[in-house]
């Protein structure tokens, strides 16, 4: 069964984050495919070091999760980010596992090409549209498919629970999952 790793970028393990993730999952579970969500929640993922170690080994040298999301991701057609918005931007963690992962990825025959995903947006009130743009990049660089929605991927919310009540937010976010989901599965149909 073809898989979509989805990764929540907040330090709030059932913030709003992870609430809207799990309504993603929810809808690409509805559509056949298979969800896995992964918490940063508790991790600590470190800053490259751009050491290049994982050219010559395949797999990065620091010794934290990376490794073990990137096979999960490595395995999987489809890959969603969440994160919330700090000060205009997507959360460090979040963006120092994009940028190890799209090394990793790299080295060992840019796996990540062709994998179908995108990132959404969790915030206040501002930044999420620069948050937005700035996760993009991983996935363009990486030659990677965006499915689009009714609007951009940003739910508004502050407290735990507060996103779920942005009804445009939350189905913009679904309706991206589901597009998400029927790519991957036109994409292995014609395999």
């Amino acid at each position: 069964m073809e898989k979509v790793v989805l990764i929540s970028g907040s330090p709030r393990a059932e913030g709003n984050t992870m609430q809207i993730l799990s309504r993603c999952a929810a809808k690409i579970e509805a559509l056949g495919l298979e969800s896995e969500i992964i918490s940063l929640s508790g991790k600590s993922i470190a800053a490259c070091t751009a050491c290049r170690k994982c050219v010559e080994l395949k797999k990065c040298v620091l010794p934290d999760s990376l490794n073990e999301i990137a096979e999960k991701v490595r395995a999987a057609k489809g890959f969603i980010i969440g994160s919330p918005v700090y000060f205009g931007t997507a959360r460090g963690d979040l963006m120092n596992l994009l940028q190890r992962l799209g090394m990793v990825a790299s080295a060992n025959g840019r796996f990540l090409s062709w994998k179908v995903g995108g990132p959404i947006a969790i915030d206040r009130r501002g930044g999420s549209t620069a948050t937005i743009q700035e996760m993009l990049m991983f996935f363009f660089i990486n030659e990677m498919i965006v499915p689009g929605s009714f609007y951009w991927n940003i739910v508004f919310g502050r407290e735990p629970g507060e996103a779920l009540e942005d009804a445009e937010g939350v189905r913009t976010a679904e309706r991206f999952a589901e597009n998400v989901a029927k790519v991957i599965l036109k994409l292995t149909a014609e395999d």
